[in-house]
């Protein structure tokens, strides 16, 4: 990035926002552009000062950090402007699971240390550049030809002539094969069947239906496609994180 991380403080606590924007003085390409105490505003100062990155606390009075980042992701994924990364800064740990089911960039325990703040930091800046460097995949919605960014997509799915796009934005169509988005993409996708291709960072779990056939839940999207006999050893590769 040819500038410094745009950051948004929110904490309901004045002394950790000035501990944490001491620390931020210390960073570099790291640039404070406000902080509030709750998450009243937080939509509106996110539309007005456009962070890159908000560093968000957890238990705050009014709505907690988790819903409120719950929130700001619906927004966005209505909007055609780019989310901020969420980091979340709280003393407890209890909450990591559910920080990372919502998509967290990462998740700091307080007290913070200057130097995990910094890792944090270059984590969000690489999201960030791989978002801008990503594919695009061009769909059909409806009568109207769409860009999709890959990192959008959950879900390729077979269906007669066409293959339907799961994504954030709800479900296009493509004419390319199945076969060919995975000559393409086979590094961010999964084949689960011959029908069927998931985004593997988005692969939550796999279960059997009441039919007996071995299902996966991705991430985002209602869609939970079947999973081949002969694929299932790698599905299970892939969540166990040995693949």
């Amino acid at each position: 990035m040819s500038r410094g991380l745009r950051v948004l403080l929110v904490d309901d606590e004045a002394p950790a926002r000035d501990r944490l924007a001491r620390l931020l003085q210390r960073c570099e390409n790291a640039e404070l552009i406000g902080q509030c105490e709750d998450g009243g505003d937080l939509l509106a100062l996110c539309q007005t000062l456009k962070p890159d990155l908000l560093l968000l606390d957890v238990e705050m009075p009014g709505q907690d950090g988790l819903s409120l980042a719950r929130d700001l992701r619906a927004h966005y994924n209505r909007s055609s402007d780019p989310a901020p990364a969420i980091v979340f800064v709280t003393a407890f740990e209890r909450y990591a699971v559910e920080a990372f089911d919502v998509r967290a960039a990462d998740y700091l325990v307080k007290p913070v240390r200057q130097e995990r703040l910094e890792a944090a930091l270059t984590r969000v800046r690489d999201r960030i550049s791989e978002i801008k460097d990503e594919p695009i995949l061009v769909a059909r919605l409806a009568e109207r030809i769409t860009r999709i960014p890959l990192g959008e997509i959950r879900a390729l799915i077979a269906e007669d002539k066409y293959v339907s796009v799961h994504y954030l934005g709800g479900v296009a169509l493509v004419e390319d094969s199945l076969v060919q988005l995975e000559q393409r993409f086979g590094q961010q996708f999964l084949r689960i069947h011959r029908n069927a291709l998931v985004a593997r960072l988005f692969l939550r779990a796999l279960f059997r239906d009441e039919g007996g056939s071995e299902r996966v839940e991705i991430d985002d999207v209602d869609v939970q496609p079947e999973v081949s006999r002969r694929n299932l050893p790698e599905v299970r590769r892939v969540l166990r994180g040995l693949s």
